[in-house]
């Protein structure tokens, strides 16, 4: 013969804790700061990996982009692949702290680039078709020579083609791959004007 048997009297109370207002206020104190470091570790981690913002100075990339124009730049993108022809990216200026330029990218890694006196840009020997920076070429600067670039080098040119220091100057010349920030990829502002930046 089996016997059940149960205990009535063994039931578990289930006791809450009251806490006091100071303690109350402590959770609600931690709380806050957990929360404000999550969002600064959020953001930190976006800025650092994903992207930034960056405003336009100049109209060198006239008309594609203008003066004053806000952009977020795309910073994962290239930690994935390599920049391609047509790209905007941004660089630093090496001659200036803090002051970075937006230029887009004409000859890639191993190319010969080269402009003639008609103004007219040529990759490897071959006529380049392009629908940006429509204006002649009145300066070609050191490409009026072929630039054979490294293989870690590119040949970058503002869309305003006469109003633009770029890789046609000493001043900028060949950008390496290691200093591409990354490319522009959506305007923020004029609140008007925002639209996701086409490249190709």
């Amino acid at each position: 013969m089996s016997e059940n048997y149960e205990n009535n009297n063994s039931e578990e109370l289930d006791e809450e804790i009251e806490l006091t207002p100071t303690q109350k206020k402590i959770k609600e104190l931690l709380g806050m700061v957990f929360y404000v470091a999550a969002v600064f570790l959020i953001c930190f981690l976006i800025i650092t990996y994903v992207g930034q913002r960056t405003q336009v100075s100049g109209s060198s990339m006239e008309a594609t982009l203008s003066d004053g124009d806000n952009l977020i730049i795309d910073k994962l993108s290239y930690k994935l692949h390599d920049p391609e022809r047509f790209d905007i990216i941004v660089f630093p200026y090496q001659y200036e702290e803090n002051t970075f330029y937006i230029k887009r990218i004409i000859g890639l890694p191993g190319e010969t680039v080269w402009i003639n006196d008609m103004g007219d840009i040529y990759i490897n020997g071959v006529l380049l078709k392009e629908n940006y920076g429509m204006e002649t070429i009145n300066y070609p600067g050191a490409a009026s020579e072929p630039i054979i670039l490294g293989s870690d080098e590119y040949f970058v040119l503002g869309d305003n083609r006469n109003n633009s220091t770029d890789s046609r100057m000493d001043s900028v010349g060949e950008i390496k791959r290691e200093n591409i920030v990354g490319k522009a990829w959506v305007r923020i502002y004029p609140f008007d004007e925002i639209t996701f930046i086409k490249h190709q």
